[in-house]
């Protein structure tokens, strides 16, 4: 059902427990940077427009990643938030390793502290709201990690530390460390979580409801795979050029039925295929913002609006009832 007319009216919410209020969508950046780094990415001239029409419509949240692009997505949010950096809250990640630079890569003291350095000055920052371990580091013990993290909480370097993808023991193991150590704890899961891939409701989004951690999950959208019909998929250019968009399990599990739903829900609401599938996302008690990846300023418009869609309890059925457990994806 509809409930808005606005795309201006964003609404907001409240980061886990931070206190912090931000908007329901985090405009995610891995999309803006150098088309080198992936063909489907968009120059700086493509996406400052995008996020200042962000801004206008009252997105406050803003993701990134050292990785992204080898950093020029940071620079260019940067550029893009210089003067809003009061009103705005924004994340940024380390794990990865960027551009072939052995040491950017994991999650050891030396490179939580020189890749948080090269972040904040490419974001043009001395802090930044929120610093997320892309993903679990197997060399690296995690108290180390912990106690770098923290380190750059007491340093005002970043004002919260979160957590990516990762299994629900080794996140269990780093809430407990952290209680352990007296060290900063995890304010932020952003995990891996749509209609067609549901298998953080198991143990990960419980676990965040149980401690307060704010969630704010990647791929809302399945990667465009719950944009538009199945059948079309291929013919997208990151379709047709990314081999990684085909390693998640989208199309098994009854993936391809719940594309047909999502699709017909968005037929009789006279909504876009994009806005049933962030609508349903944006039902779940435990989620407090998708991070929804755009490349024109009308799919940006399409997702502020779908902040005011309430889907129908028998709708939300209609779209889960084909689910199946699927192969836990995302964690690499």
């Amino acid at each position: 059902m509809w409930v808005g007319d606005n795309a201006s009216s964003m609404e907001y919410t409240t980061l886990g427990s931070t206190g912090v209020k931000v908007s329901k969508i985090c405009l995610g950046c891995m999309s803006f940077g150098s088309p080198e780094w992936r063909p489907w990415v968009l120059e700086e001239d493509e996406s400052m427009p995008i996020l200042e029409r962000a801004l206008d419509l009252g997105v406050n949240f803003f993701d990134t990643a050292n990785m992204y692009s080898h950093g020029e997505s940071e620079r260019i949010l940067g550029e893009a938030l210089d003067g809003h950096w009061d009103d705005v809250f924004v994340g940024t990640k380390v794990y990865f390793e960027i551009d072939g630079r052995t040491q950017s890569a994991g999650l050891s003291r030396k490179t939580v502290e020189q890749e948080l350095d090269a972040s904040l000055e490419r974001l043009g920052t001395d802090t930044v709201d929120l610093f997320q371990m892309h993903r679990w580091d197997y060399d690296t013990p995690i108290e180390e990690t912990l106690r770098a993290f923290d380190d750059a909480v007491r340093r005002g370097k970043t004002r919260y530390v979160g957590a990516s993808s990762m299994w629900a023991h080794q996140f269990s193991h780093a809430l407990r460390k952290s209680d352990e150590l007296d060290l900063e704890s995890f304010a932020t899961m952003q995990n891996h979580y749509n209609a067609v891939y549901r298998e953080e409701e198991r143990e990960v989004l419980p676990i965040c409801e149980r401690e307060g951690i704010g969630v704010v999950p990647w791929s809302p959208l399945a990667r465009g795979y719950l944009a538009r019909p199945h059948e079309e998929i291929d013919a997208t250019e990151r379709g047709e050029t990314e081999d990684h968009m085909y390693s998640h399990p989208y199309r098994d599990g009854g993936g391809k039925e719940i594309n047909e739903r999502v699709e017909e829900v968005a037929e009789d609401e006279d909504l876009s295929m994009a806005q049933v599938a962030l609508a349903w996302v944006m039902s779940k008690d435990a989620v407090d913002a998708p991070i929804i990846g755009v490349t024109s300023i009308e799919h940006l418009e399409q997702a502020v609006e779908a902040t005011e869609v309430s889907l129908s309890d028998s709708d939300i059925g209609y779209i889960e009832e084909p689910y199946e457990p699927v192969e836990v994806s995302g964690h690499w």
